[in-house]
């Protein structure tokens, strides 16, 4: 017989195929008369016993490592250890049958209807206590079990009805009566819960049905025997044997395997209704043909059919009633949900033709059934997004999963309607077998998203872009050409602090009106912070930087607001290209390039480059080491000595500032002092070394030696309200003669600040110090302001000194404040033919001429036949530090002034 594997699928195993063929090759020879009939049953019955028992007893006693799945793919759990008890006691029920008819034709032929009697009311006890230890057995509730009661009594009535009606009319046996009647009623039980088991539990299925064979098989040969009938008809009851303790056996497998239900609804209930009235029918027809009339008992027993069926008919009526109620209340739950929501709801068919709407349709877009059944849904769209409507919906029809769908529908007033649809795919219900789509009207959110955009991306005083939404806009305009320029106002600051924010945001606003009227339409205007903007345009290089210019120009126009007040701003452009380059790196490129305009002055555009941001990085590091500098001790001076040309003694010295960083190395002043201007530290790093170098020129003027000592001062640290008195404190404090020191200035950063420079050089005269001007320039304005500054020396340099000069130097000075490297630096240079004329005029003004920059004997000779009675640079002595200048000196027995 067909084994129960977990897939569900039955196949007849090796030994199911051998058993069969056995019992066949009996079956044959019992009706050929090789053999006595009930010794081939009882043989038959053996053999199937025989192998549905060792089945079951692998269930009872499994060995190490069975399966007794078969090792197959298991839908579900093993449930093995919970199928035992029932396995132990299906198997002794099997064993039962099997010994009941095996012992049948070893026994006295007056004994052997009892004796199967005894045996079939065995094995149903155990047929019935294991069922019901079967594992998945559901609780009924009331109402279920006085169905099923009913259902079991009106089967085994008909049951019962039949088999007395078509037995002979001869007295029969009690105990084929008691069989018949107990026989009736248990198949009538192992029927109805075999049909309500049939889904829900097959595997319990299976038992029922086998247990229901294997007895109907022991039952008939008990009623033959006992009406004597032919040694042949007990043939007929072993296929029913046979086949009933195989599907036991079978069933309890499967249970023991998971029992997978089996796909479908709940089992069909006309068989239990129609099922009792036809066996009654059928069984008095047959009896009327055969037999005639009935018996008073015969009308009694068919009647009492009558009565079950009729409860059974009423107990259907409640609960069709009931399940009408219900699934009207379910309807009216349902259209209640689907009138009452938000959401509109169309049915599409395969060809996407609008089938059903929901009621909400009036209430939601004014749409009546006229207006969208039968219609393409396309139709009822926008034209711009119906293809790509369709487009989904046919990638949804061809099985691919739905998404969402949104689109612009046309109401009943013919206004567009922003929605989005969710897409379900229905096919496979038999009930809906559509496309189902929720449609909701989602117009209000898209406006409130579009604020909250609006709001998130746009400066709220300006109304351009914010500096997110600039950002947005670069990493999407990555793989394109273009430019961003980032502007930077100078002098709102002021205006805020002066007239007042009101009056500042009035500006901020005007300066927007002019970028946005001067960007292109394509370009976008974006305020970073208060007084920085930007310009986002897809013009190239050139064209952007014209953009720039006429941003600029436009920016340098006055204000005039309220009142007659007037203002000017100046700005400043960096530009940066925005292809290749990440939106957070292109501004920051920007940036940069802005801050190198500010660096070189007002109203200015600069490009980024690689070699900018190196300067700007170095920038930012001096920026962060320079604070702290002098009192970790990381200044130093060197020396250089200046000459006379004559004799080529030296007759002082110049203080030429170093700074020994740690972390960046040796700092030159020409990196170092724009940085402490910037920092406001030059005071303090002025004071420093104009203390440093009067301490220098107290050791080495502590004998005979008479040499001065020559700083370098910025025009704003000369002008400190401080200056003159911190100088004359230093001299005092380490007793340096005031003439002994040398104040430089240099000439090009005298101009803006000339009378203040004036009146200080004026004091430091007073005091008795001597003033100096380096990088002296032979043009007019200079020579004109050479009469009116109280200075004692005059720096210049040839103009071979011009074109290139050793860094190393220090030189520079044209940026150096106290003790700054260098006396004169490349402006400074003076043409061959005008030394000559400027000697002259010194000479003449009472001023000695310094030579300084002299880097070849060549210069030296000239400098000397122009008349320059001291000279300095690389070509007489170089810079060096305190202790190896100390040894140069010591080369000279005296030093004159």
């Amino acid at each position: 017989m067909p084994d129960a594997y977990p897939s569900g699928v039955p196949r007849l195993r090796p030994a199911d195929l051998l058993v069969l063929a056995v019992v066949a090759l009996l079956l044959l020879a019992g009706l050929a008369g090789a053999g006595p009939p009930l010794a081939v049953v009882a043989l038959a019955g053996a053999a199937g016993s025989a192998l549905a028992g060792a089945r079951l007893s692998r269930l009872v006693v499994p060995a190490s490592g069975d399966d007794p799945a078969g090792g197959g793919d298991r839908p579900g759990p093993w449930r093995g250890p919970r199928v035992r008890p029932a396995a132990g006691l299906l198997h002794a029920a099997v064993l039962t049958v099997g010994l009941t008819v095996a012992v049948l034709p070893l026994v006295a032929a007056g004994l052997r209807v009892a004796v199967g009697a005894a045996g079939l009311g065995l094995a149903a006890v155990l047929h019935t206590v294991g069922l019901l230890l079967l594992p998945g057995r559901a609780r009924l509730a009331a109402r279920a079990r006085v169905r099923h009661a009913t259902d079991i009594v009106s089967l085994g009535l008909s049951l019962h009805f039949a088999a007395w009606v078509l037995m002979p009319t001869a007295q029969a046996p009690l105990a084929a009566r008691i069989a018949v009647a107990s026989g009736g009623f248990g198949f009538a039980a192992v029927g109805v819960a075999a049909l309500a088991d049939w889904r829900r539990r097959p595997g319990a299925a299976v038992c029922l049905l086998g247990t229901g064979a294997a007895q109907f098989g022991l039952l008939a040969l008990i009623v033959l025997l006992a009406y004597g009938a032919p040694d042949r008809a007990a043939l007929a009851t072993a296929p029913p044997l046979v086949a009933g303790v195989l599907l036991t056996a079978a069933g309890v497998r499967r249970v023991a395997a998971g029992d997978p239900r089996r796909a479908g609804g709940p089992p069909p209930v006309w068989p239990r209704v129609s099922a009792p009235a036809g066996i009654a029918t059928v069984a008095a027809a047959v009896h009327l043909a055969v037999y005639g009339g009935f018996t008073t008992g015969m009308v009694v027993l068919g009647l009492a059919v009558i009565p079950p069926l009729v409860v059974r008919e009423l107990i259907s009526a409640t609960d069709n009633r009931r399940y009408a109620g219900r699934l009207a209340a379910q309807e009216a739950h349902f259209r209640a949900l689907v009138s009452g929501g938000n959401d509109l709801i169309l049915l599409l068919d395969g060809a996407l033709r609008v089938r059903w709407q929901s009621p909400a349709a009036a209430r939601l877009f004014a749409l009546t059934d006229a207006d969208v059944l039968g219609r393409h849904f396309a139709d009822l769209l926008h034209p711009d997004d119906a293809p790509q409507a369709a487009r989904l919906l046919d990638r949804v029809l061809a099985g691919d999963r739905p998404t969402l769908l949104p689109a612009r529908m046309r109401d009943g007033h013919g206004a567009w309607r922003e929605t989005e649809s969710t897409v379900s795919d229905q096919r496979g219900v038999p009930e809906v077998h559509a496309l189902v789509l929720h449609v909701r009207d989602v117009g209000e959110r898209r406006r409130l998203e579009r604020a909250v955009h609006q709001l998130a991306a746009t400066d709220q005083l300006t109304g351009l872009a914010n500096r997110q939404e600039l950002l947005r806009e670069l990493r999407a305009r990555r793989d394109r050409s273009g430019a961003l320029l980032v502007v930077d106002l100078h002098g709102l600051g002021v205006v805020n602090d002066g007239r007042g924010h009101a009056f500042g945001d009035t500006v901020v606003v005007e300066v927007a009106r002019r970028l946005r009227a001067v960007a292109g339409p394509e370009d976008l205007v974006a305020r970073l912070v208060g007084d920085e903007f930007a310009v986002l345009t897809d013009a190239g290089p050139v064209l952007a930087y014209g953009l720039g210019n006429r941003l600029l120009a436009a920016l340098a126009e006055p204000y005039r607001m309220a009142g007659d007040d007037e203002v000017r701003l100046q700005a400043n452009i960096g530009l940066a290209e925005v292809r290749g380059a990440g939106p957070d790196d292109v501004l920051r490129q920007a940036d940069l390039a802005r801050r190198r305009a500010a660096q070189l002055g007002r109203d200015r555009i600069e490009w980024y480059d690689a070699y900018l941001e190196e300067q700007l990085v170095r920038r930012l590091d001096l920026e962060r080491e320079l604070p702290g500098a002098v009192a970790r001790g990381e200044l130093d001076l060197v020396y250089q000595p200046v000459l006379g040309l004559a004799d080529r003694l030296p007759v002082g010295t110049e203080a030429l500032l170093r700074w020994r960083s740690p972390v960046l190395g040796t700092v030159l002043p020409a990196e170092l002092l724009p940085v402490a201007e910037d920092l406001d530290l030059i005071g303090e790093v002025g004071h420093w070394v104009l203390d440093r170098a009067c301490r220098q020129l107290a050791d080495w003027s502590a004998g005979d030696r008479r040499l001065w000592m020559s700083v370098n001062v910025t025009p704003g640290e000369l002008t400190a309200p401080d200056f003159l008195r911190r100088t004359a404190a230093v001299l005092a404090a380490h007793g340096v003669p005031a003439d002994r020191l040398v104040v430089e200035v240099a000439e090009p950063r005298v101009g803006p600040e000339l009378p203040a420079v004036v009146a200080r050089l004026a004091g430091l005269r007073s005091l008795g110090v001597r003033t100096a001007l380096d990088g002296f320039r032979a043009e007019h304005a200079s020579l004109a302001q050479l009469r009116r500054l109280p200075v004692d020396l005059l720096k210049l340099a040839p103009a071979a000194a011009s074109a290139h000069r050793p860094g190393g130097a220090g030189m520079g000075g044209a940026t150096c404040p106290a003790g700054a490297a260098g006396g004169t630096g490349a402006a400074g240079a003076v043409r061959p033919p005008l030394t000559d004329v400027v000697v002259g005029l010194g000479q003449r003004l009472g001023l000695e001429v310094v030579a300084a920059a002299l880097e070849t004997p060549a210069q030296v000779d000239a400098a000397a036949r122009a008349g320059c009675r001291y000279g300095q640079g690389h070509a007489l002595a170089r810079p060096a530090t305190a202790e190896r200048v100390e040894a140069y000196l010591e080369e000279f027995p005296s030093a004159s002034r």
